[in-house]
């Protein structure tokens, strides 16, 4: 069974990269016009090299400085890296920023060809090679080998092709194979239209496959697209997957409303974002720090964009340095979890650093603590699990699909995951209506119960007298707080003993009203009040004007008086005293017992009392379930 990999060249202009290429595989990948007559590559040229059980699509990218942006976009999906050095010209700028691009886009395999070897003595070239093992050292081509060559004469082309064979072995040993059971998702480097068949996208598939006939989305822009054919290296084809050089035929879409950028994939699998959180490292040839809040241009993908870096754990991120950052990106793009990407400075245009992205479609992070700082550290982590937990952590209140994790923490197996972090009550489940539930990482739960902690603590101090506070009072401080969520806080809140019910509504434990003496005299004085008062109780206003002192505190005394049960409350206006409450309850009991109703006047007849007092009497004991009211009489709730 034959493997596809992708092959990209690098090197300075003028290096013999495209020459090379046409010798290994009889094609030449300069194809426009302009690359002919001025003898260099300015777009992306491809080509397809056969070695016994693998197929290497090869992306040649342009060496010029001018077109770098070109380089990365080629760089993407690329597996096996061939660094081509000149033996007469030796390592030049170009040279040294490819190898840093390549670093920083995560390649690990790669071949070094010093190429125009016959226009060399063999000591120059060892003073070359000298000069190419110092420049690689450091980097995954360090132990990389080096073949001379020569188009001219054909030196080296064999041994070059035997280590590009053995470098593509080891690649498909390492990890990067299982990307292909992923979700399709082929970065675009071009876009154009062909006569007859309509709009074409190409580019070098990262992951998973389509088939002819699949339906695709191209992302940024919700745009849907029918495969309506698709060529791999000139070849009809039925079928393409991961490691694979596409031209996609689409249907359903015009190629103006497609840019290099933009990214063709399975249906739901990538979600466009203005913010994304990454891990950031400033190369150590970087010219100066990199500033918190600084512009900078970002490669990922095929896209380059300019963006604002906001760095989390430092102000100033010093070079050969690695920090956690969030970038503001000018327009939407889309990434997944692991990405590599590269930052280049806005002027002069150099590459100054890059890193990968650890969370996707993030949330602005106003203020890192040390408990986000270790979920972002999480989130790079080896272990699946704890990299799931992070992604469902930075998710907070949205709704999210365990095949989200293949994008936002790099799992393929998401029921899996979510059924292990649920085990482990990292997960809970908060029924939202009866057909859908909400899985939230306990950690966000949490931060919401210390959210609602300060609004009930700040209530307590507006209010000092108050013993609860209505749950409406409390949600409406918090913006689309949905019910389910807001009770399942509440009930956290209750386990760990930091919130208590009352009978018409909530508090904090330990908080609570704390009477001076004369508050407390008053109190005494009011309950005793309405105890002698019987039916005829004061109003509050009464209360109030009858007060010598603290009269502003008398309708947070009443309150205090109903929550500790020694009032009860019939409306905002009107108290009456535990007792005599107890005492109506009991007469209107036995006047209505055997369903017997009775009429408001026959009521206020049995209370001695009047409309002032019996109106809202009766309306209490309908709403606290004592009555019900059957036309213009009243009967036990209880009686048939």
């Amino acid at each position: 069974m034959t493997s596809d990999l992708i092959l990209g060249t690098a090197g300075h202009i003028d290096h013999g990269k495209s020459t090379l290429i046409r010798a290994l595989t009889g094609v030449d990948p300069d194809r426009l016009p302009e690359e002919k007559r001025r003898g260099i590559t300015i777009e992306l040229g491809f080509a397809e090299l056969l070695l016994e059980d693998f197929r290497l699509g090869i992306v040649d990218v342009p060496g010029h400085e001018r077109f770098v942006r070109n380089m990365l976009a080629g760089a993407t999906g690329m597996d096996i890296a061939l660094l081509v050095v000149a033996a007469d010209d030796s390592v030049k700028p170009q040279t040294l920023e490819h190898l840093e691009i390549l670093r920083l886009l995560d390649l690990e395999f790669g071949v070094i060809a010093l190429t125009k070897s016959d226009l060399v003595d063999p000591g120059w070239a060892e003073l070359v090679e000298e000069e190419i093992r110092s420049l690689v050292a450091d980097s995954f081509l360090g132990r990389a080998p080096i073949v001379r060559t020569s188009t001219m004469t054909g030196e080296g082309l064999d041994e070059l092709k035997s280590h590009l064979l053995e470098a593509a072995q080891r690649v498909a040993a390492s990890g990067r194979m299982a990307r292909a059971q992923g979700p399709f998702r082929m970065a675009i480097d071009r876009t154009f239209s062909i006569a007859g068949h309509g709009t074409v996208v190409t580019g070098s598939v990262s992951s998973g496959h389509v088939a002819v006939g699949e339906e695709l989305m191209i992302e940024p822009g919700a745009v849907k697209a029918r495969v309506r054919g698709i060529h791999n290296h000139d070849r009809g084809v039925e079928d393409i997957h991961r490691g694979q050089r596409a031209a996609i035929n689409l249907g359903g879409v015009h190629h103006d409303q497609i840019r290099r950028g933009q990214e063709l994939c399975a249906a739901g699998h990538l979600v466009p974002s203005r913010l994304i959180t990454v891990e950031v490292s400033l190369l150590e040839s970087a010219p100066r720090p990199l500033k918190n809040r600084a512009r900078v241009r970002l490669h990922v993908g095929t896209a380059e964009l300019l963006t604002t870096i906001r760095l989390l754990d430092t102000e100033l991120l010093q070079p050969g340095d690695t920090a956690f950052a969030q970038l503001f990106l000018s327009e939407p793009t889309v990434t997944v979890w692991g990405q590599p990407l590269v930052i280049r400075s806005e002027s002069p245009v150099i590459t100054v650093g890059g890193g990968r992205v650890v969370d996707p479609d993030a949330e602005r992070i106003r203020k890192p603590t040390d408990e986000i700082l270790e979920m972002l550290r999480k989130s790079k982590s080896g272990e699946p699990l704890e990299r799931a937990s992070a992604a469902l952590y930075f998710s907070g209140l949205r709704d999210w699909k365990p095949s989200d994790l293949a994008r936002t923490a790099g799992i393929e197996a998401g029921d899996v995951a979510m059924a292990a972090l649920r085990e482990q009550g990292e997960l809970c489940e908060i029924r939202v209506s009866p057909t859908r539930n909400l899985h939230v990482h306990r950690q966000v739960l949490r931060q919401l119960c210390d959210r609602i902690a300060v609004v009930l603590d700040q209530l307590h101090d507006e209010f000092p007298l108050r013993t609860v506070f209505d749950r409406a009072v409390v949600a409406n401080r918090f913006r689309y707080l949905d019910e389910s969520i807001l009770q399942a806080c509440l009930k956290l809140m209750v386990g760990d003993q930091r919130l208590k019910f009352g009978a018409n509504g909530i508090a904090l434990v330990g908080r609570g009203p704390k009477l001076s003496q004369n508050e407390q005299k008053l109190l005494n004085e009011l309950v005793e009040k309405f105890r002698d008062a019987g039916i005829r109780a004061p109003s509050l206003k009464e209360c109030q004007e009858q007060a010598t002192r603290n009269q502003a505190a008398v309708g947070q005394l009443l309150e205090l008086a109903a929550a500790n049960g020694d009032l009860v409350e019939l409306n905002s206006e009107l108290y009456l005293h535990a007792e005599v409450e107890t005492n109506i309850r009991q007469r209107l009991g036995e006047a209505m017992a055997g369903g017997k109703g009775l009429t408001l006047s026959e009521i206020r007849e049995i209370l001695e009392t009047t409309r002032k007092y019996a109106v809202p009497l009766c309306e209490y004991f309908d709403r606290i379930g004592f009555t019900k009211r059957q036309g213009d009489v009243r009967v036990l709730a209880e009686a048939k």
